[in-house]
């Protein structure tokens, strides 16, 4: 458990902050497998877990999707045979926001890979 999955998401609308670099700085060491990413100028953390068939990466959509609902945070998620590509980032910020990170921590203690 790292700090990041003992935080909680906020609700985040239009008008609020991106996370700072210092954030940055402070909370990507809890999540080392993820990547910022740019598309069309919108940074997003964007990770790819795999699996032994598709069947495993399914179920692990599935446990993503219910947390996505529990929190009303949702992600962009890819499942293809023994792969899934999750990105989280804030559409109505349309950048990062420190609940992506939150997230992002959550998602990995959703990972196990021998399911």
């Amino acid at each position: 458990m790292t700090e990041l999955t003992r935080m909680s998401c906020e609700a985040c609308k239009s008008g609020s902050p991106q996370v700072t670099e210092a954030e940055m700085n402070l909370y990507l060491p809890q999540i080392p497998r993820w990547q910022v990413v740019s598309y069309a100028g919108i940074n997003h953390l964007e990770r790819t877990f795999f699996f032994k068939d598709f069947a495993s990466a399914l179920a692990f959509t599935n446990r993503v999707g219910a947390l996505a609902e529990q929190e009303g945070h949702h992600p962009a998620l890819l499942t293809e045979w023994g792969k899934v590509n999750v990105a989280w980032w804030t559409h109505a910020i349309s950048g990062l926001h420190r609940n992506d990170l939150i997230m992002a921590a959550r998602t990995d203690e959703l990972y196990h890979p021998k399911d």
